[in-house]
């Protein structure tokens, strides 16, 4: 008798995890057919983030002569033979333009179509600040505050966009230079 109702205890257990496995395979199976018939939804944070950080990698990937000239032009207190030379000044020209025809080249993402416009103009302000940066390093004694202020136009527009969204708008003047 008792191997019977132990047989029976056995079978209903099996049969009761059968019924349970097959109702959460079912679950399982309808949660997953809305994801697929949903069109996937985009992240605009995400991407603007991400435009924004491989803007300032692509600048940084060219700006160096640029960069070393400006702190040692800026340097305070620095000797006639730290000041940079007419060969630094050249170097960080050919830079800046490289870094131009980079930021001429850059196209916003699909994703950020909305945003396209404004992106666009940023970036355009950020090209037109490297070429004025470019022609005036060419002068015996450049000065580049104008290519500053365009700079400065760019990362207001740039900023705009990103408290559209509600993010903090970057700096990109902190993460090139």
């Amino acid at each position: 008798m008792k191997k019977f109702l132990v047989s029976l205890s056995a079978l209903t257990m099996a049969i009761g995890l059968t019924a349970c496995t097959g109702s959460e395979e079912a679950k399982t199976e309808k949660k997953e057919e809305p994801k697929e018939a949903a069109a996937p939804k985009v992240d605009v944070k995400k991407e603007l983030v991400k435009f924004y950080m491989d803007l300032g990698n692509k600048i940084n990937a060219k700006d160096a002569d640029l960069n070393a000239y400006v702190a040692k032009a800026t340097k305070e207190g620095a000797k006639p033979e730290e000041l940079p030379t007419a060969e630094d000044r050249a170097k960080a020209s050919d830079s800046a333009a490289s870094v131009a025809a980079e930021l001429n080249s850059v196209q916003v993402p699909a994703e950020l179509k909305d945003q396209k416009a404004d992106l666009t103009a940023a970036v355009k302000d950020y090209a037109a600040s490297y070429q004025a940066k470019a022609e005036e390093l060419k002068k015996d004694a450049p000065s580049l505050d104008a290519a500053d202020e365009i700079f400065a136009q760019g990362e207001e527009k740039l900023g705009k966009v990103f408290e559209g969204e509600k993010l903090l708008p970057p700096s990109l003047g902190k993460q090139v230079n």
